[in-house]
């Protein structure tokens, strides 16, 4: 086993429970690591989604046992999801990684601001 394989799976673990836990698909954790780890912008992401689908899945069924799944509303939301997702990737390469860095960052910081300052 290779360091680099024993820190992915470390993440790995990191991002389940970051996901789990906030709900907010891992790749708020997983894109800057992969970054970190010289991954281009584009493959950062496109590794990330099929980390978060297995991922994804694990959580859903944890919750599920828990009977913290709305499925209408999260069908609703995914069939919206598939559109922009197919639009997002087309756009994303035409973005250089060091532009997708500047702009992830900012979206994690409105996020991070708009929680905070929430009520």
């Amino acid at each position: 086993m290779t360091p680099q394989f024993i820190w992915l799976g470390l993440i790995g673990i990191l991002v389940g429970v970051g996901a789990s836990f906030t709900g907010l698909g891992g790749g708020f954790l997983m894109i800057p690591l992969l970054l970190f780890l010289g991954y281009p912008a584009q493959k950062a992401v496109g590794t990330s989604f099929l980390a978060i689908l297995i991922i994804s899945i694990s959580a859903l069924l944890a919750h599920n046992k828990l009977a913290n799944v709305d499925y209408r509303v999260g069908l609703l939301l995914g069939a919206g999801g598939v559109l922009g997702a197919q639009l997002g990737a087309r756009m994303l390469e035409h973005v250089s990684t060091a532009s997708f860095k500047k702009i992830f960052a900012v979206v994690l910081l409105g996020l991070a601001g708009y929680l905070f300052f929430q009520k």
